[in-house]
């Protein structure tokens, strides 16, 4: 079989990592693979997966009409741009319910990213609280296949940065400019407990950051379990996620976890079990829950244990992409829409955002700073709208 995966960037994301799973799996299971971006490659890109050594990446506006048996959306920007891959079947894999990444000003923008949710395309996602969004919301039947993990780097035994047991060391990732991500909360509520050091590992390119002990930034993925293993807690505490990765790496890292409520969370961490779960921003929770583990060690060690049992449990990436792989020749079979019909359903999505962003953008304040603001969004929306004025074409009418 073809297949094109859809994604937006080649760049370091969770969410982009778990497709080069998937297709390192379809590659080794005999099938023709093809990454197809939306956004420019940068060679630099190719240092932190391997993946990016072994896929054909081909960039959208080069793909030509080459034919697919099945192309693969893998973000809501992907699926509204999906009709520009000749295939004879379109699939959706959903990590995530994105209308939620943006703010509830933005309604035009949520209604478009949820627009994607309709096409009618076979889905497949990764968490049961996403299956159980679509199913209730959208009429969407999503089959669930849980996210794998790299059993062979993150593990209880290899190399560390530094031995854990002298106080408590808390590692707190993520990237920065993303605020449902809430990294900047998170190292201001660590560094206000008493933890005696603080890590920080980010895919952001920065060199330093006050109060941080260890800094790592756009680590290789074959890097990251030497992190994990030389702390003790993460604090991740996230507003949007879709199965939430890293607290189970650090699980199999031999580590504990303080998130918040975070949808996607209940897939695997247990309140005073194996992790610590509060409420979306209880600050002083967060601040109280590592001054306890900090002062009780007993409590720290009781979790990490049941953290390690947790992680033994969960299925590897063979595993996972080998559910993945039968769901895709599956959506073969499937039901779909035909190429027309998908550009169709796209394009009366964006019309309708379009309509709906100038009538929003036409009610604020109007005075001079921002009116230029306004103009700025609106070339966002036109960018956003063809790929070709992304990259400095426009398109006429539209201002």
């Amino acid at each position: 079989m073809k297949i094109a995966f859809f994604i937006g960037s080649a760049d370091i994301s969770g969410g982009t990592y778990v497709v080069y799973q998937h297709a390192l799996y379809a590659i080794q299971s005999g099938h023709d693979v093809t990454l197809v971006l939306l956004y420019p490659y940068a060679t630099n890109q190719r240092k932190w997966h391997h993946a990016l050594d072994v896929l054909r990446i081909v960039q959208i506006w080069d793909l030509g009409e080459e034919h697919f048996d099945l192309a693969v959306a893998t973000w809501w920007r992907t699926a509204t741009e999906l009709h520009k891959i000749n295939a004879s079947q379109y699939a959706y894999f959903v990590q995530s319910i994105e209308s939620r990444f943006y703010p509830d000003a933005e309604k035009p923008l949520q209604a478009l990213v949820d627009s994607t949710y309709d096409l009618g395309l076979p889905t497949v996602t990764e968490a049961t609280w996403i299956q159980r969004h679509l199913s209730e919301r959208h009429a969407n039947r999503p089959l669930l296949v849980r996210n794998g993990i790299r059993k062979d780097l993150y593990s209880l035994a290899g190399p560390a940065h530094a031995s854990r047991g002298r106080g408590l060391r808390v590692l707190v990732e993520g990237p920065f400019g993303v605020s449902f991500k809430n990294v900047g909360k998170s190292l201001k509520l660590s560094r206000t407990s008493r933890a005696n050091e603080t890590w920080l590992l980010t895919s952001t390119d920065i060199g330093r950051y006050p109060g941080v002990k260890r800094l790592f930034s756009r680590v290789p993925i074959d890097q990251v379990a030497p992190i994990y293993r030389s702390c003790d807690v993460i604090v991740k505490l996230s507003y949007v996620e879709g199965m939430f990765g890293p607290p189970l790496e650090m699980f199999h890292c031999g580590g504990t976890a303080i998130v918040y409520d975070v949808t996607g969370h209940d897939e695997y961490i247990r309140h005073g079990e194996n992790g610590i779960v509060l409420a979306r921003d209880d600050e002083a929770g967060v601040v109280n829950a590592l001054n306890r583990l900090k002062d009780s060690p007993s409590e720290l060690e009781r979790l990490k244990a049941s953290a390690i049992a947790t992680a033994a449990a969960w299925p590897d990436w063979k595993a996972s992409s080998s559910q993945f792989e039968r769901m895709l020749r599956g959506f073969l079979e499937a039901p779909s829409l035909s190429r027309q019909d998908l550009r169709e359903r796209n394009e009366v999505s964006w019309s309708r955002y379009v309509a709906d962003e100038n009538a929003r953008l036409a009610l604020l304040p109007k005075h001079p700073s921002l009116s230029k603001r306004i103009a700025n969004r609106l070339y966002r929306v036109q960018a956003i709208r063809d790929f070709r004025t992304w990259c400095g074409f426009v398109h006429e009418g539209w201002f």
